[in-house]
C-alpha cells in the first residue's frame, strides 16, 4: 500500500470518531523518518484515545497493518502512532497548540483529506 493511501485511511478512521482539525502533511524530502504526518485533535483524553484506537484497530483489522510504535496511549493527551511511512499525532487541543507541529512542518505541502467537512476538520491544498 502506498504511504499516501495509508495516511488517508488513518484520516478516515479518525473522522469516524469525530476527530477534528485534521491536517495531512507531505514531509517527503523534508524528513528522513517518515513521508506523511497526520495531525488530529480530540476534545478529551477519552476521545483522543478512541481516535487512536480506531486508527490502530481499523488498519490492523481491515489492512493487516500494525504500528511500529505507540506512545502516550495511557495519558490520552498526545498519542503517537508510528507506521513508518506515516506518523499520526492525536492531540488534545491545548497540547497541540503548545507543541505546534504545524509550525515545525510549515514548509510541507498539505494534502486534501476527502470527507473532512469544514466544521470537523480542515481540508488541505493538494
Amino acid at each position: 500500500m502506498h504511504a499516501k493511501q495509508e495516511a488517508l485511511l488513518c484520516a478516515a478512521y479518525a473522522l469516524e470518531k469525530k476527530g477534528f482539525d485534521l491536517r495531512l502533511l507531505d514531509v517527503t524530502g523534508l524528513s528522513s523518518l517518515t513521508d506523511f504526518v497526520l495531525i488530529v485533535s480530540g476534545r478529551s483524553d477519552r476521545q483522543v484515545q478512541a481516535i487512536a484506537e480506531s486508527i490502530e484497530t481499523g488498519l490492523k483489522k481491515d489492512h493487516e497493518l500494525r504500528p511500529l510504535a505507540v506512545e502516550g496511549q495511557q495519558e490520552g493527551r498526545w498519542i503517537l502512532l508510528d507506521y513508518g511511512d506515516v506518523m499520526v499525532h492525536v492531540f488534545q487541543e491545548p497540547v497541540r497548540q503548545y507543541y505546534d507541529l504545524e509550525g515545525l512542518w510549515r514548509q510541507a505541502p498539505e494534502v486534501s483529506i476527502p470527507d473532512a467537512e469544514p466544521e470537523t476538520g480542515r481540508t488541505g491544498r493538494a
